[in-house]
């Protein structure tokens, strides 16, 4: 990473840690949603397995998405509050600057996907991955941060003012609840299942979940990499645009 990227990076992060409503919402609000979801409603669901089992792979999905409207309020308060001139005046790299939100939205990710595993082993959590499954894991759930990190980029990029950007991130939060991430998608609703199906987050979850459970599948993986490839290519390319743009 280069001097310029590092710079930006530290920065971003003294700005997190200042935040508690960021830190909140990317680390512990996912947390409470894992303990009402199996100790509140999970009685509920009959998925097959025990149910911390089938939720955890999309609690993690879903500690992702719940630190994008920080980012995308950052992004857009560097735009709107004149800091990118003086760093044109300081001859700061503007790569930089976007590259330093993104991998500090994946470390950031990382730290709340840690937690959520965690407190999902002390409530009865057991894996059947291999060594080389949980690699793939691992891999996947970086892609999916990336692809997601660069889109909200863009969003926070494209929005008007930091009051907005946090809205523009708003479907990606809700995106999620309407995957397999809850419960199967074939126990929902006509309609509300077909959007399920095919939308980007269920391919995504269902390959960690086969990948955590032991039993992965290869044509899941296909389309979950597909789509965090296009995600985070049409998420930098439209970041660079408007960037360009406005700065």
């Amino acid at each position: 990473m280069s001097t310029d990227a590092t710079i930006m990076l530290r920065r971003n992060f003294k700005h997190t840690v200042r935040n508690p409503v960021t830190v909140f919402n990317a680390v512990l609000f996912p947390i409470v949603l894992l303990l009402m979801f199996v100790y509140v409603i999970g009685g509920a669901f009959d998925v097959g397995v025990k149910y911390v089992d089938y939720l955890t792979p999309g609690m993690i999905i879903l500690t992702i998405c719940y630190g994008l409207s920080g980012t995308a309020v950052a992004v857009n308060s560097d735009m709107t509050k004149g800091i990118i001139n003086r760093f044109k005046v300081m001859d700061i790299s503007r790569s930089a600057v976007l590259s330093a939100h993104v991998v500090e939205t994946m470390l950031r990710s990382l730290v709340a996907i840690a937690a959520i595993i965690g407190v999902a082993f002390a409530m009865g959590f057991r894996p059947h991955a291999s060594f080389p499954e949980w690699l793939g894991a691992i891999g996947l759930i970086a892609g999916v941060s990336f692809a997601a990190s660069w889109l909200t980029v863009a969003l926070g990029l494209a929005a008007k003012s930091p009051e907005s950007a946090g809205m523009a991130a708003v479907p990606l939060i809700l995106l999620p609840f309407l995957s397999s991430a809850i419960v199967p998608a074939a126990t929902m609703a006509a309609g509300v299942r077909q959007f399920a199906e095919y939308q980007s987050f269920t391919p995504i979850i269902e390959t960690l979940r086969g990948l955590l459970t032991g039993e992965p599948s290869a044509s899941k993986a296909i389309s979950a990499i597909a789509w965090c490839a296009g995600i985070a290519l049409v998420g930098y390319l439209w970041s660079l645009a408007t960037f360009k743009k406005r700065a």
